[in-house]
């Protein structure tokens, strides 16, 4: 075997390594100079026409030479021919070649000139193009044949590389795909599972950011026309939560404007990340991604990545593309948790109102009357001037007067009953169920709780106490229940409070405009506990909650003010 041909062998197993299209292509433009002793060699890709060249790889000029030429070429001239022609053409002098076009301004003059076609299963793929031999030698037609053979193996080598390439791209298409198709997943189970805004938001920054691997995520919302930092996640500068930007002329308020992601490509310097409205961040950064967050046509607010840690720090398409397509669910979870956090609010202050609309009319009906009573009758005794008169009135001033003293220490008990704060939960609930008892309802109360000198924290206790006292006063003036049992039981972990009444039950699904089953419900949620309604038209009510154990870090508690809370 003869050197040019151990040459080509050497060359070809190198070659056909390589799997990316681009170091295939690299690498057998500079084979072909290596084997032919070329000073300039260049790979001209075509078009999908296959009448011009689409790309030219070109070596042997340097990047000042190459910037001063006016225009690269495109196939025409002597190019064009081997494109018209794809066969082998070898020339001692281009400019004498019949349709020789000549050479653009700023390109270096060119003689001797090799050009071989290189063909895929019989399709022209492009062309390499080898001029000025060393030494002012011609090309030789072992120069030729050698070429040729590397073209031939280049071939295979490129459709090896370009239908891995294509696997590759479909793997990771695929990959972000999953990846987008996951992160978004999370979020719809989140929508489903937690209304919580501040728990929401924190899952997408955290999703967001892994989707695009991102340095830094934040989370804006637009709030009261402000810009508001709301989550984050990543390398997040301190201070850096609850801080305002205005809406202005940046790229999260075009973002929001236009409803379109705003990717900064160009280097960011510190003016330009300003210019951008994401100074506020107090980081530097080189590459960003602003994403609106838009749910029926309203927008929420912006997510903000910066930085790309791999391939970056610019973002690509593909990232715009996925956190565009992330952003959507996460507007809808935003958009239900901000929902549900409004309609909360609400149902919170017309229950408030209620309730004072409530102990307004007792106080009205029973202790206002009551003194208004003792008013008129101690009155019109002291105008009789009669003793015995004012006898009879001073007895009946106490009789409604103690009245009234009654009906105070039981609405005070409704707010907060003193036993609640120096004896403990059970022996407040053991009184609420005597009192309901009054009211007409069998109450069995059963409650296993530890020694009073292993207190639960106040929250714990009041939530114990307001749970039970929700549910009885739902099944005596809602369910018109008989016979109610509440039981409190606890475990090393768990305190678990359930009511049951053979009231006349709901449907837990219909909407209802009382603050107690939301307030029931609250209590537990701020526990990190659970809470259940079992309950049908005509079949009674139970109510079950569980909220982890939280006992006082010091024994033997004693009483606690009735400041704790309600």
């Amino acid at each position: 075997m003869d050197r040019t041909a151990r040459g080509v062998l050497d060359i070809a197993r190198s070659v056909l390594a390589e799997l990316d299209l681009e170091a295939v292509l690299n690498r057998v433009l500079e084979s072909a100079r290596e084997l032919t002793g070329a000073r300039y060699a260049a790979l001209g890709v075509l078009g999908s026409s296959r009448t011009e060249l689409e790309r030219l790889l070109t070596i042997g000029i340097d990047e000042a030479e190459r910037e001063g030429i006016e225009t690269l070429p495109r196939g025409r001239g002597v190019l064009g021919e081997l494109i018209a022609h794809p066969t082998a053409l070898r020339l001692t002098d281009i400019s004498e070649h019949p349709h020789s076009y000549g050479f653009p301004h700023g390109h270096p003059p060119m003689r001797s000139f090799l050009g071989v076609p290189i063909l895929i299963d019989g399709t022209p793929f492009g062309n390499l193009y080898l001029t000025e031999k060393e030494h002012g030698e011609q090309f030789t037609e072992a120069d030729e044949e050698a070429v040729k053979m590397l073209s031939e193996l280049a071939g295979f080598a490129i459709d090896n590389a370009r239908r891995y390439t294509g696997t590759r791209e479909h793997r990771d298409e695929l990959q972000r795909t999953v990846a987008a198709l996951n992160a978004t997943t999370q979020i719809a189970r989140a929508v489903g599972a937690e209304t919580d805004l501040d728990v929401i938001l924190e899952l997408v920054a955290k999703r967001g950011r892994a989707l695009v691997d991102a340095r830094l995520l934040v989370i804006e919302l637009v709030q009261r026309g402000r810009l508001v930092v709301s989550a984050g996640a990543g390398e997040l500068p301190a201070g850096l939560l609850g801080r305002q930007v205005p809406l202005g002329d940046s790229g999260a308020s075009a973002a929001l404007r236009t409803r379109r992601a705003q990717r900064l490509q160009e280097p960011l310097t510190r003016a330009r990340f300003d210019e951008h409205g994401l100074g506020t961040l107090g980081v530097e950064a080189r590459g960003g991604l602003i994403v609106p967050l838009i749910f029926q046509n309203h927008a929420y607010g912006v997510l903000i990545a910066v930085d790309r840690l791999h391939d970056g720090p610019e973002f690509t398409t593909d990232d715009e593309r996925l956190l565009e397509a992330f952003a959507a669910s996460a507007a809808t979870a935003v958009a239900t948790a901000q929902s549900v956090a409004s309609e909360r609010q609400r149902q919170r202050l017309a229950a408030a109102e209620a309730e004072r609309q409530r102990w307004a009319r007792e106080l009205h009906d029973d202790t206002l009357q009551s003194l208004s009573a003792v008013r008129v009758g101690l009155s019109t005794a002291k105008r009789s001037g009669k003793p015995e008169t004012l006898e009879q009135a001073v007895t009946s001033a106490i009789d409604h007067l103690e009245e009234g003293i009654t009906n105070l220490r039981a609405l005070i008990t409704d707010l907060r009953p003193a036993s609640l704060d120096e004896l403990g939960a059970a022996a407040a609930i053991q009184a609420l169920g005597e009192r309901a008892e009054r009211h007409g309802i069998d109450v069995d109360v059963n409650i296993e709780l530890t020694a009073e000198e292993a207190r639960h924290v106040p929250e714990i206790e009041t939530a114990m106490y307001r749970i039970v006292q929700e549910a009885l006063t739902n099944a005596a003036k809602h369910g018109k229940a008989k016979r109610a049992v509440v039981e409190v039981h606890e475990d090393d972990t768990t305190v678990r409070v359930s009511v049951r009444d053979d009231g006349a039950g709901f449907d837990p699904s219909e909407h209802t405009d009382g603050f107690g089953l939301l307030g029931m419900h609250e209590r537990v949620h701020l526990l990190d506990g659970t809470f259940q309604i079992d309950s049908a038209p005509g079949e009674g009510t139970t109510i079950e909650a569980s909220f982890p154990i939280q006992r006082l870090p010091e024994a033997g508690a004693g009483p606690r003010s009735a400041a704790n809370p309600q």
